[in-house]
């Protein structure tokens, strides 16, 4: 029989049980600190299971997704499945840990911010703490996301975790909390620990939790006397203390990226285990892409040496409440690491759609064998307790998408590229837009005011940017009148994350012409036509490729300004996650090395919903109105082909 047991201060390894956990299993935890005298521990092989997910940014509902299975004939072909969501998150958590004796329950980091469950189904974060305690995770790393709301947002969200039974342990080794706090802990003890302790089989296990520095203090909200130490360093520093108590198996909860973790791996003695976040990385093995999951990054587990030498293993389990990762540990009688494998379990529905309708018998054989034998599809049901949890947040969620949330009095038209009566994308806007003719000299309206509040809201809450960028084909449909919640999000109906690059004027020149060969080189389609914020120029579609787009001039923030784009210079570019990525044919940000791209992981419809929440309100029925931009403003200055 397992006994786990939670226990507090210097003595953690005396094993004596305070406090009973959650799920029928009771969890032992203490800061490590060291122990002037610590009581001797017998060490012995062991076997530990880790089960773990990371980055669900309040993504707790299912989704559709394409996946490419085998059909009866023995080819793959495009079936639609439902993946994921936190009912079946929670379904898997229980199925894998009745499976195994030794098992840690572990989150790790950016639980919040990302769907409307965070802050239009209650308290900001009410939901996500809600659906995380039907797991009942034996401790969770703060992302940097967890500060979005600063730090008595934070503290709130804590309490909400800690509402219930599970009393989940909050970690994070290299925060330092200011005097003015919420989280101070002169007024918040404990809330938020470096490390813990936990027993598993009579043996101590530590975990200590990191969240990445730069990006937190610079794309999230912490008070501003909150401060974040190098990342390195923090965890060596809890790995020490946690050794002179006499523990020896070492798992760090970092949420500071798949390739940070890679870096400082080799730099940190003494860890066992990195189970990370933050950089959303989907981990296993090629067939990931084959059966068109996606493109894995790295082996799930990626082994790794400390500095000591020795076996580390480093997992990841990407994103959005779609996969459960279960890592199995091998312990020798020194605590060191002999082996790791594991299995990144991508969790689905079983109900299957073939070009809108549901297989022939023969195919839906095929495809249910398909699944089976790929290792890594996990057909799971969703979990009926936490579905009920979830439904009220449900209802909250589809009353906001109903509601009146602006008021357009005039046409937003929608115009993916410029052009006048037989141009490529004419037909796209209304008659009255077109009799207006804005569209035609200037581009879409609805396209270019997405651009400018990417860019206003960047520098309203997220750091700052000098410039935006927005494909025009990513902005679906225009405005007129009465708007809701759900209109919003089919205006940018894609669930792009934004990111920030650091970008040389240069580079900024060179996108744009991406942008523009993407459009009328060789196959070239309407969609990726570029739209900016701070940002303008000509364009002369008729001229050779690179040549196209000429009197670049991006807006200074401060004075308002028009300056000319100076190409040696760097500017901040906040730029959906597709782009940045290569996708409309953007090659130039695809080559942004990792040191100058940073993922914001704030979602785009969030973002526009917050543009129109600063705008002025309508005096009869108090809405938001959403005007037309000055034409000052289109990026598109004037036109030609």
């Amino acid at each position: 029989m397992i006994t786990w047991k939670r226990t507090a201060g210097a003595a953690a390894l005396s094993l004596v049980a305070l406090l009973a956990g959650c799920g029928g299993s009771d969890d032992d935890d203490t800061p490590a600190s060291p122990a002037p005298n610590p009581a001797p521990v017998a060490s012995r092989p062991m076997e530990l299971t880790i089960l773990h997910i990371n980055d669900h940014h309040s993504n707790l509902d299912s989704k559709k997704k394409d996946l490419k299975l085998l059909n009866a004939a023995g080819s793959r072909v495009t079936v639609n499945a439902e993946i994921g969501g936190f009912p079946r998150v929670t379904a898997a958590f229980q199925a894998l840990s009745a499976q195994a004796p030794n098992v840690l329950k572990l989150h790790a980091g950016d639980a919040t911010t990302g769907t409307l469950y965070f802050n239009r189904a209650g308290e900001p974060g009410e939901a996500d703490a809600a659906l995380m305690n039907t797991v009942c995770f034996d401790a969770m790393t703060l992302g940097n996301h967890e500060f979005d709301k600063g730090d008595s947002g934070l503290k709130r969200f804590i309490e909400l975790l800690h509402a219930g039974t599970c009393q989940t342990p909050v970690l994070s080794a290299n925060v330092t909390f200011g005097a003015n706090s919420a989280l101070n802990p002169s007024r918040a003890p404990d809330m938020v620990k470096p490390s813990i302790v936990l027993q598993r089989d009579g043996q101590p296990i530590g975990l200590v939790g990191l969240t990445i520095a730069n990006k937190t203090q610079q794309s999230s909200s912490p008070d501003a006397g909150t401060l974040f130490s190098d990342e390195t360093a923090a965890a060596q520093q809890q790995i020490d203390a946690l050794r002179a108590q006499g523990v020896n198996k070492i798992v760090v909860m970092s949420h500071i990226g798949y390739d940070y973790d890679k870096r400082i791996i080799p730099n940190l003695s003494g860890v066992d285990v990195v189970v990370g976040g933050d950089s959303h990385t989907l981990l296993g093995p090629a067939a990931l892409s084959t059966y068109g999951v996606g493109s894995p990054a790295g082996a799930y587990p990626t082994e790794l040496r400390n500095k000591d030498g020795k076996l580390v293993c480093l997992v990841q389990a990407w994103e959005y409440s779609q996969v459960v990762g279960e890592l199995k540990v091998s312990f020798d009688a020194n605590g060191d690491v002999t082996a790791c494998a594991g299995t990144p379990h991508v969790l689905m529905g079983d109900t299957f759609k073939i070009g809108g309708a549901a297989p022939a018998p023969a195919d839906q054989a095929a495809i249910v064998a398909d699944v089976a034998a790929s290792g890594f599809l996990r057909v799971q049901a969703p979990d009926a307790q936490a579905t009920a949890v979830l439904q009220p947040f449900k209802a909250k969620v589809d009353a906001f998408s109903a509601s009146l949330v602006a008021t357009v009095p005039q046409e937003l038209c929608s115009r993916r590229v410029p052009g006048g009566p037989g141009s490529r994308d004419y037909g796209r806007s209304s008659v009255a837009c077109n009799t207006l003719g804005n569209v035609s000299l200037h581009g879409g309206d609805i396209q270019q005011l997405v651009a400018q509040a990417y860019l206003e809201v960047a520098n309203a809450n997220y750091g700052g940017a000098d410039i935006s960028l927005q494909s025009g084909g990513g902005v679906r449909v225009p405005l007129l009148g009465n708007v809701t919640a759900a209109n919003v999000i089919e205006v940018v109906p894609f669930g792009n994350m934004l990111w920030r690059l650091d970008v040389t004027g240069a580079e900024v020149k060179s996108m744009l012409e991406d942008g523009m060969q993407a459009v009328y080189g060789p196959g070239g389609s309407t969609g990726p036509y570029p739209y900016a914020g701070g940002l303008r120029w000509d364009v002369n579609a008729a001229l050779a490729q690179g040549s196209r787009v000429s009197n670049i001039e991006v807006r200074d923030n401060a004075s308002g300004n028009w300056l000319p784009l100076d190409l040696n210079r760097t500017y901040k570019l906040f730029v959906l996650s597709f782009n940045a990525t290569g996708g409309d044919g953007y090659k130039t940000l695809a080559n942004v090395p990792a040191a100058r791209r940073q993922d914001i992981g704030v979602l785009d419809a969030d973002v526009l919903q917050a543009y129109i929440d600063k705008q002025a309100r309508d005096p009869v029925s108090g809405l938001p109105v959403l005007n037309l931009l000055p034409i000052s403003l289109y990026s598109t200055k004037t036109y030609s082909e």
